[in-house]
């Protein structure tokens, strides 16, 4: 039996029955006298720029619905959607997921050594001996989601939409990862294991037995390192060979407490789920994934080596502070340093051009108020923009990115989660602060890896205080003609030395206004602080230099 939903939730290009319509008054009229009747097919065939509205082809013509009333209005499937042209991506976050979903589309999805950078379902196409439709599913840690985007990444997978699912892993903390896999494994009848980061668990002294574990789980296991460029064409030869292949039985490798498997698979994750069971049915999961890593895994590996250190340094008692503050002037002072020739070499090529385009013109007999509005005007207001903010965001990006890719962003979550409690916030708001620095818009969107609504919108409200890169240019010019008064060799460094004070400054105003709205119109009590750590990466410097 067919399963009812939403118009306005039928994906692009797919087909439709219609069974009831909930609208009201004049929109209800209207949409039966353009067909819009119990019994129609329709297909929707695309949707407007910001998403809204959408539009549908049926009975020879194309009808655009909003949202609004298409979600009044209730469909089931015309015709099963071909799955096995579908395959989701799933695992927990920060494994690598976005990583092989660009190499096996070309696409370029945000990836980063942290947690909660994708938040929606991203969608390509891939090319081999059939086409697919490849799906990046937020990562979650568990089928009972906790936060909005592991809800879009249960719902994807507890729905059926994709006809294979490949569960990726780390290799490091297989352990952890393997509970996602045997409930996917539940839901899923084509399932395939990707273990990825092989590279840094042979670093730890890790060697992972992926034949043991594909006899114990009874699935396809693919060994990876994502950032490999065979990695893409690896794992499309796994696809392929698991979507031909019949699908097996498995037996069942969780010996679940009566009853609680059932509830959770239903449950939404509110408050109200059943807490003793949710607790016996983790605890199940983590025995079967110790019983399946016996053996895989080597045990008493070491797991603590040159991380140890840098993280006492990063995150001491003492250091912590210090080598923050050292570390942000020494970003703006290669900052600052490194774009004063570039700068001063473009706007020299500029002012030549600007002298050539003004002989051109007056050659050419051109009104001398044309001239003026054209050479003084546009191209020299254009030359002095690119000439002071292009170099500045051409070096700071790569130097932001390489912090984000080492790991240091979430150990300054870490530090700063003292300072956010006491004003009623989460430590999480310091990742998008430190987003804010390259843009206040991605700064804002980031916001959604914050689970606490209250705490979320403070960080909304607060993120513009801090300075993005395109004030950046403002700030180094008012700092040397205030501040700096010395010699050109100095200037650089008392400019970035200045320039981190200015930051410091804005942070401490994000700490006021965040306590103020705390107390009076956001008022609550601070959620609790969970974040994963994540280890210290090499930085790859292909991989900085294409996303930067």
């Amino acid at each position: 039996m067919s399963k009812s939903f939403r118009l306005s939730e039928l994906p692009c290009g797919e087909s439709a029955r219609v069974t009831a319509l909930e609208n009201r008054g004049a929109v209800r009229r209207r949409l039966f006298d353009m067909g819009l009747v119990p019994g129609t097919r329709l297909r929707c065939v695309g949707a407007a720029p910001a998403g809204d509205p959408r539009a549908y082809r049926l009975r020879g013509t194309v009808l655009a619905l909003r949202v609004c009333d298409s979600a009044r209005i209730t469909v089931e499937r015309d015709e099963a959607p071909r799955r096995e042209r579908c395959v989701a991506l799933a695992g927990n976050p920060n494994v690598g997921k976005s990583t092989l979903f660009n190499r096996l589309t070309g696409r370029r999805q945000h990836t980063g050594n942290w947690t909660g950078k994708t938040v929606a379902v991203a969608e390509g196409r891939c090319r081999g001996a059939k086409e697919l439709r490849i799906a990046d599913l937020p990562g979650t840690y568990s089928l009972l989601a906790r936060s909005p985007e592991e809800r879009i990444a249960r719902d994807y997978l507890r729905e059926g939409r994709a006809g294979a699912v490949v569960v990726v892993c780390d290799a490091c903390s297989l352990v952890r990862s393997l509970p996602l896999a045997l409930q996917v494994m539940e839901l899923s009848e084509r399932v395939l294991l990707c273990v990825n980061l092989l590279d840094e668990a042979e670093r730890r002294g890790l060697r992972i037995d992926l034949a043991l574990l594909e006899r114990r789980l009874g699935v396809p296991v693919l060994g990876l390192c994502a950032h490999e460029k065979s990695s893409g064409r690896k794992l499309l030869a796994a696809i392929e060979a698991l979507l031909d292949a019949p699908t097996r039985e498995r037996k069942n490798l969780v010996d679940y407490p009566a009853g609680a498997a059932q509830r959770l698979q239903t449950a939404d994750a509110a408050e109200d789920t059943d807490a003793a069971g949710e607790e016996l049915c983790a605890a199940a999961l983590f025995e079967a994934a110790e019983r399946l890593c016996e053996g895989v895994v080597p045990a008493g590996a070491a797991e603590e080596g040159r991380e140890g250190i840098l993280d006492r340094l990063l995150t001491g008692k003492w250091l912590a502070w210090p080598v923050l503050l050292a570390l942000l002037a020494l970003i703006f002072w290669l900052t600052i340093a490194g774009a004063n020739a570039p700068s001063q070499a473009l706007a020299t090529l500029f002012s030549a051009l600007e002298t050539r385009l003004s002989a051109f013109l007056l050659a050419l007999g051109a009104p001398e108020a044309l001239r003026g509005l054209l050479c003084e005007g546009v191209w020299r207001v254009c030359a002095w923009v690119v000439a002071v903010m292009l170099p500045p965001m051409a070096i700071f990006f790569p130097l932001f990115t390489l912090l984000e890719e080492a790991g240091f962003l979430p150990r300054l979550a870490y530090d700063l989660d003292r300072p956010f409690q006491a004003c009623r916030a989460c430590g999480k708001q310091s990742l998008c602060m430190m987003m804010g620095l390259g843009c206040n818009a991605v700064g804002v969107t980031g916001c959604r890896i914050i689970d606490a609504e209250r705490e979320r919108l403070l960080a909304i409200l607060t993120n513009a205080l801090v300075p993005c890169n395109g004030r950046f240019p403002l700030l180094i010019t008012l700092s040397g003609l205030f501040w700096v008064q010395a010699s050109a060799r100095a200037s650089s460094l008392l400019s970035a030395l200045v320039l981190a004070g200015l930051l410091s400054l804005s942070v401490g105003a994000t700490f006021l206004l965040t306590w103020l709205l705390s107390k009076t119109l956001l008022r609550g009590k601070s959620s609790s602080f969970v974040l994963e750590l994540p280890p210290f990466r090499r930085v790859r410097l292909g991989s900085l230099l294409l996303r930067s």
